[in-house]
């Protein structure tokens, strides 16, 4: 999993609440168990017309986006099924950053398990962010875990609060396995002492 550290880049505008993860990766994607290839259908009831071709109104259609790395979204943002693709296609399609004021819980797991950052702030931080978002390319934001905060355009910033070891894991760019793993010497030597000290199990 990739570290994350500091993260700059342009930040797209999703002011809706109840972005459930059906409409951020529909069910008929949820056929594979690889994790790469989800980006194109992300948000794709959204994204795309009935013929396919894409819907020029949503917000990561619109040329200012398509390289967007963070989205500032409206409340609740994953709630619904408990999904694992959400993150996946978020992160396929390059997205290391959800901003909101609140997350559901599943989601907000999940995201930390595939490297991306889910950060909640409060509904004036969000009323500053979304209005950094929506001035297009020429504004990009700053995401600093280190210092947890998050930075404008304007050169204001906000702080944001995050759980410690969350934090470590991220930054040392480790899933639940490479955690576990950091342990592998106590592991092994607890497994060695049971043995000696009970054959018989």
């Amino acid at each position: 999993m990739d570290k994350f550290t500091t993260l700059t880049g342009v930040a797209a505008p999703l002011p809706i609440i109840n972005i459930d993860t059906d409409m951020i990766i529909p069910k008929q994607y949820l056929k594979t168990i690889k994790r790469t290839g989800l980006g194109t259908a992300l948000f794709s009831e959204m994204r795309y017309n009935d013929d396919g071709s894409e819907n020029p109104d949503f917000v990561l259609n619109k040329p200012a986006y398509r390289d967007a790395k963070i989205i500032v979204a409206g409340d609740n943002f994953g709630c619904g099924s408990s999904r694992e693709h959400a993150p996946w296609a978020l992160l396929d399609f390059g997205i290391r950053c959800v901003i909101a004021t609140s997350f559901a819980d599943i989601f907000y797991n999940n995201c930390f398990k595939n490297g991306i950052l889910p950060i909640i702030v409060t509904p004036e931080q969000l009323a500053l962010l979304m209005d950094d978002a929506e001035r297009g390319s020429n504004a990009t934001v700053t995401v600093d875990l280190v210092s947890q905060t998050i930075s404008g355009p304007d050169g204001g910033s906000v702080h944001f609060d995050i759980d410690p070891a969350r934090k470590q894991t991220l930054l040392e760019g480790l899933d639940d396995i490479a955690v576990t793993l950091k342990h592998a010497g106590d592991i092994s030597g607890y497994e060695t002492h049971m043995a000696e000290d009970r054959p018989w199990v």
